[in-house]
């Protein structure tokens, strides 16, 4: 569970908006950052709630775990308000390489001018989109869980694992390499079948 927070996709997004020095690097305030979410956030917040509702529920919880709980119904209310909450803001983050993708495209190839109009209209279109996409489907919560498990796993398992290979160069039959190509090939075949 801790591996399936998807927090790690967001850490180099941002990183990059950190000033970075040689005498004074990104490296430290970012490894801060990334131990108090993994502590808070997954060891404090998730495994609790997940344990606690695999305890009360077992396999029996729906994509939506809200469907699941009937009382108290100002709690769910509020779990509900918080999840709108966290969307919006998480929606946000990863969908502003999408918007910089966008509006260079239009400002480069079809010489628009880069404004705040543009800005505003071509987001919004965007998100109208996305929503209508999430609405007409649906299936959306299969949907999500097969395109999670196919692109979390690699950048989960299989992608760290070969860029230590790569960056460290280990010495072919060493126990850091046996290990690296052990979670390469066997535990990520697993884990993509298990998702997909």
């Amino acid at each position: 569970m801790a591996f399936a927070y998807a927090g790690h996709n967001v850490v180099l997004e941002i990183q990059a908006t950190i000033t970075s020095t040689p005498e004074k690097p990104s490296k430290g305030p970012m490894w801060k950052g990334v131990l108090v979410a993994y502590i808070v956030l997954v060891a404090i917040c998730y495994f609790p709630v997940a344990i606690s509702g695999y305890w009360e529920y077992g396999n029996r919880v729906s994509d939506n775990v809200m469907i699941s709980l009937e009382k108290p119904v100002w709690l769910i209310a509020a779990a509900n308000m918080f999840v709108v909450v966290h969307v919006i803001g998480s929606y946000q983050v990863y969908a502003m390489p999408v918007f910089d993708m966008i509006e260079t495209l239009l400002v480069q190839k079809m010489n628009f001018k880069p404004t705040f109009m543009l800005r505003f209209i071509t987001r919004n279109l965007y998100d109208a989109f996305t929503m209508m996409f999430g609405i007409c489907v649906p299936f959306f919560g299969g949907l999500l869980g097969f395109f999670g498990g196919f692109a979390f796993a690699p950048t989960t398992y299989f992608i760290p694992c070969v860029c230590w290979l790569i960056i460290h160069k280990p010495k072919i039959g060493s126990f850091s390499w046996i290990i690296n190509w052990v979670c390469n090939h066997i535990i990520t075949k697993h884990v993509i079948r298990f998702n997909v």
